[in-house]
């Protein structure tokens, strides 16, 4: 009787916790494994562990079957891309090389989806077609063994800051943008988490195996206004800390907030963030504090784009030092997660990108020589893994991605 009892707890344990999580119609089920309709042509499922539980976890099952790569070299994808002509090329580039995986947007730098859920779907009105057939794309990527990542954008989103302008901030009774008519969303207000983990939510259910988070932060420069915007406090409105610390202290929640939600996915979580963020305790402005960050990430994606930095590291001219600049921050950043009790795995962003804003005259080029330099200062660090950023995808030929193997 009281095996009996137990077994039927742990049935409407696990009905409740699927109701929770929101996930599609039950279809079958029982002690072991509940098996779901996404809607899609592909069955799915959720795989209970420890099911003698009451509280008992399970890993989303979308039903396709990615390996995790010896060590991922990837490269940026954008919506436009993945379901564009140009997929076919990067399809191709990776292939042919030594490249292993894919980082999509799944949520764009504007706020968009890049894809078209089902017409019920809370998000289907902020979503764009750029992803004719998500469920195409990820059959290419099972079949050639891509590793897919979704990134999704998270507060930088003029989309959303239109559209709740209660959730953003304000000027003058307006949405605050940036010089680029960029608008973010407010850190502070736990709507806007929700809002984008349901969102990544969407993108493990497409099958990703894994959720990278970009723009985790406040918009630049934010300490210069922070008296001028007007804008919630939430939860943290009471919270007895100075603005730096407390802009700290609500992206790391945002960030060990959809860790807890996501893995239980059984995806990993990854984040974005300046390579800076290193160098100092916690920046000022933005909120990012590197070690706290990577305590609460499966990755850390540090964008150490030799152009992206002022002279640092005793170097001028970064931006035409590509190896040294990779070679000091490594050291620096091996130093940093070397401190942590459960370091993340290291996985940068490099660059295979010109910045003509940086000359007056001619642009100093990146090709084979530059993205391999990265390469090995990453490689010569222990540091296996990297990302290729290109913001038009377009990739340099002849490549070797692993030049010390």
């Amino acid at each position: 009787m009281f095996k009996q009892l137990r077994k039927g707890w742990v049935i409407f344990a696990i009905i409740i916790i699927s109701l929770l999580i929101n996930q599609p119609t039950i279809m079958a089920e029982n002690s072991e494994q509940l098996i779901v309709n996404d809607h899609s042509t592909r069955e799915t499922q959720i795989q209970l562990i420890e099911p003698n539980r009451f509280l008992a976890r399970f890993t989303y099952n979308s039903g396709y079957t990615f390996n995790y790569p010896d060590h991922v070299r990837g490269i940026y994808v954008t919506g436009h891309s993945a379901g564009g002509a140009r997929f076919q090329t990067l399809l191709e580039l990776v292939k042919s090389t030594e490249l292993n995986a894919m980082v999509i947007d799944i949520k764009d730098d504007y706020g968009n989806l890049t894809f078209r859920p089902d017409e019920n779907s809370p998000f289907y009105d902020i979503s764009k077609p750029y992803i004719g057939d998500p469920v195409k794309m990820m059959e290419v990527l099972e079949e050639n063994q891509i590793y897919p990542i979704a990134r999704i954008v998270v507060f930088k989103d003029s989309v959303l800051a239109k559209q709740r302008p209660d959730l953003s901030f304000l000027e003058n009774g307006n949405v605050w943008v940036n010089n680029r008519g960029e608008a973010f969303v407010n850190p502070y207000e736990k709507e806007v988490w929700e809002y984008n983990v349901e969102i990544a939510k969407k993108a493990v259910e497409l099958g990703f195996q894994d959720i990278q988070f970009d723009y985790v932060r406040f918009p630049e420069g934010f300490e210069l206004r922070d008296d001028i915007l007007q804008y919630g406090l939430g939860d943290y409105a009471d919270l007895d800390m100075e603005p730096v610390k407390k802009r700290v202290e609500a992206v790391t929640d945002f960030v060990a907030y959809a860790r807890e939600t996501l893995n239980q996915y059984g995806v990993d979580v990854s984040v974005d963030i300046f390579g800076y963020a290193v160098t100092v305790e916690e920046t000022p402005g933005i909120g990012q504090n590197f070690s706290r960050i990577s305590e609460n990430v499966d990755v850390i994606s540090s964008m150490i784009y030799p152009s992206h930095w002022t002279p640092h590291f005793g170097i001028d001219f970064p931006d035409k030092e590509p190896y040294r600049l990779v070679n000091e921050y490594s050291k620096l950043e091996n130093k940093v997660l070397g401190a942590l009790d459960n370091p993340p795995i290291s996985r940068p962003w490099i660059q295979d990108f010109e910045a003509p804003w940086l000359y007056s005259g001619p642009t100093f080029q990146y090709g084979v020589a530059e993205v391999e330099a990265q390469i090995r200062a990453l490689n010569e660090n222990g540091i296996n893994e990297f990302l290729l950023w290109n913001a038009g995808n377009v990739y340099t030929e002849g490549v070797d991605y692993t030049p010390l193997d």
